[in-house]
């Protein structure tokens, strides 16, 4: 049974920063690409941020580049993804997700294409 389970949200202050854990656990990862999403109250849920588990290649959705950071610890088969220079428009529940890829390079995920999700974790930026 696949599990994505996040964790690592809260409360900051603008400006601030977190680090969000996504640990991955049920197969083999390797042939995954691993993405994060968020969605905020009355929004759709967005693409943040993408992973290739093999290469490691990267890949952000313009908002966020510069202050985001996808990795992945294969040993611990965990995702992670650090926020810096949060703002209040990053508030929002993130969510990790994968799906099955032959690429090595990263790109942007529809969120119709993720196979497998977490629960979601509550990210809070006050002003």
């Amino acid at each position: 049974q696949v599990q994505l389970v996040e964790s690592g949200g809260g409360l900051v202050q603008a400006g601030g920063s977190l680090r969000l854990s996504c640990g991955a656990s049920g197969r083999t990862f390797s042939s995954y690409a691993m993405a994060w999403f968020r969605q905020a109250p009355g929004k759709e849920r967005e693409f943040v941020a993408a992973i290739n588990w093999s290469s490691g290649s990267t890949y952000y959705v313009d908002s966020v580049k510069g202050r985001f950071t996808v990795s992945r610890d294969n040993a611990k088969n965990t995702v992670y993804l650090q926020m810096n220079s949060l703002k209040p428009e990053d508030t929002a529940v993130y969510y990790c997700a994968a799906k099955w890829t032959y690429r090595t390079t990263a790109q942007a995920m529809g969120v119709h294409e993720a196979t497998y999700w977490g629960q979601g974790t509550q990210v809070t930026v006050s002003s």
